[in-house]
């Protein structure tokens, strides 16, 4: 395996990481737990989780009626594809 492929894969792993965190806050606002800050869940889908974030905003129904989340999930999304672009082309 080499470094473009492992380089992927962690961006993956990541992605599926962010997407955890927000189907599992969605449990938690459901059921009246305690809840992972907002500024945890931005600043993941800003750090590349953009994927994730968006994927879990439509699966799970979880903060798409906040436009700052749409946002850092379209910043998240931009640096996704630019990460992946510039790994393929390495």
């Amino acid at each position: 395996m080499d470094v473009r492929m492992i380089a992927i894969l962690i961006l993956l792993l990541w992605n599926i990481i962010v997407f955890v965190f927000y189907a599992v806050d969605k449990y938690k606002a459901s059921h009246h737990l305690w809840r992972i800050p907002e500024k945890v869940l931005l600043t993941q889908a800003i750090l590349a989780g953009g994927i994730g974030a968006i994927l879990a905003g439509r699966l799970v129904h979880h903060k798409t009626r906040k436009w700052y989340f749409w946002a850092a999930w379209i910043v998240g999304l931009i640096v996704d594809i630019v990460l992946i672009y510039f790994i393929l082309k390495g």
